[in-house]
């Protein structure tokens, strides 16, 4: 039932569709380009790029009758079994330009859902795909094919019976059904997990951000996680959460949680599909939205991640943005600062502004670091102890009298655990 699955390497033609907005030249560009990456993500062979500048939406075959008759003197002329197209695209359109096309029309959803068929690993990534293509397929059962409109035989095969097409529907109604339950299981079973790390007094930080700017290159860095960091659009598509490597002066254990990428238009289809995921989202501490600092296109996939956090009521949550990939921009190429949340300039590759990120993390999730130095007694080993289990203690020296000196750094949310020891009255903000 899997409509959207491609051979590889397949010929295609991608069209792009300019509804004549020319005061958006450049993100009409810029959704042109993505879309062709989309495309080849997919592992389909870009033939020929069709581009298409209409006044109107034509309701029967969404191309305007001109450009719908130059894309099929095309496809005709160099064999294209396959078209896909940067639009979404109903029913009764996609089977009208197939007709006339005589060869298979895909939309942007379609081919996005593709390309997630291929990427989920996880039994919760699978169910949640499997349920966005049935959901998108269950539109598509009308295709003209005439075994669909034929009645099966009723009971002693008299009678009108049931039509396939209206069996197709109900298999496909039933199996929807099943999907929800199972991905209601897997939602109340992250509930229940959820519920645990708040319990212990876990941090959660999430990763967001556009598809491919480096967020899962970031959390192998913060969690050791080990995970596939591949130069591709949606190479991540299941969230994984792992603890971190870091000591963030604390006795709580912050988690970090890789999120699958967002990518502009994302179909709304998607998005309610992939809840339980995204529902990762709204229950951290604190999001790290890793932006690629070295894209032309930074300005607009920023504003489209920001809608989409916006939709998904989670873009109030405290916010650091980690500028990536800085190793890549040039001197005279800074990026002005942004007034709303704190911004760090990182590079995955190289490690540079990892420290600095670290302890803006830990600011904002247990307030501003104390620093200075700290003079234990025999008596108050035990609090030593605990401070080296958690990295607060940077430095030691023994002062003449053979007393330790320890140069401590704690985190404000920490130091209320000992508030009746007077050692800690001296130290400073950082």
């Amino acid at each position: 039932m899997e409509k959207t699955s491609q051979p590889k390497d397949q010929r295609a033609i991608i069209v792009s569709i300019d509804l004549l907005r020319a005061h958006q030249d450049h993100l009409e560009q810029f959704n042109s380009n993505e879309f062709i990456e989309l495309a080849k993500s997919s592992g389909l062979k870009v033939e020929h790029h069709f581009f298409s500048k209409q006044n109107f939406v034509a309701a029967s075959h969404f191309l305007s009758k001109g450009k719908a008759d130059e894309l099929k003197y095309i496809v005709e002329s160099e064999n294209i079994k396959l078209v896909v197209l940067d639009c979404e695209l109903s029913p009764s359109q996609e089977r009208n330009l197939e007709k006339l096309l005589c060869a298979r029309v895909l939309d942007r959803t379609g081919l996005i859902l593709d390309i997630f068929a291929a990427r989920a690993q996880s039994d919760i990534g699978k169910l949640q795909v499997e349920l966005a293509q049935l959901s998108f397929l269950s539109t598509r059962l009308v295709r003209g094919w005439s075994h669909l409109e034929r009645q099966k035989g009723g009971i002693g095969l008299r009678g009108p019976g049931e039509t396939q097409l209206e069996t197709d529907r109900r298999l496909i109604s039933n199996r929807i059904k099943q999907l929800k339950k199972k991905l209601d299981k897997q939602h109340n079973q992250k509930n229940l997990n959820r519920y645990s790390r708040k319990k212990g007094n876990n941090k959660l930080v999430a990763l967001v951000g556009y598809t491919n700017a480096g967020k899962t290159s970031l959390f192998n860095l913060l969690t050791k996680g080990g995970l596939d960091a591949e130069d591709k659009l949606f190479a991540t598509l299941d969230t994984t959460t792992r603890r971190s490597n870091f000591k963030f002066q604390t006795f709580e254990t912050v988690l970090f949680s890789d999120t699958v990428g967002f990518i502009s238009n994302l179909p709304t289809k998607l998005v309610e599909s992939f809840k339980a995921t995204l529902d990762d989202l709204a229950s951290a501490d604190l999001l790290i939205h890793v932006i690629d600092a070295a894209d032309s296109n930074r300005d607009i996939k920023t504003k489209e991640v920001d809608l989409i956090l916006d939709e998904l009521g989670v873009n109030s949550m405290p916010q650091i943005r980690a500028l990536n990939k800085i190793d890549l921009i040039k001197n005279e190429e800074i990026w002005p600062a942004n007034n709303l949340h704190p911004e760090i300039k990182i590079s995955s590759e190289t490690g540079e502004g990892l420290e600095e990120l670290k302890n803006k993390v830990s600011e904002c999730l247990f307030g501003n670091l104390l620093h200075g130095w700290v003079q234990f007694s025999p008596v108050q080993a035990s609090v030593r102890s605990k401070l080296f289990d958690s990295g607060c203690i940077i430095e030691e020296k023994l002062d003449s009298s053979g007393q330790h000196q320890s140069l401590v750094s704690i985190s404000q949310s920490m130091l209320e655990q000992f508030e009746e020891i007077d050692i800690f009255k001296n130290l400073k903000p950082i």
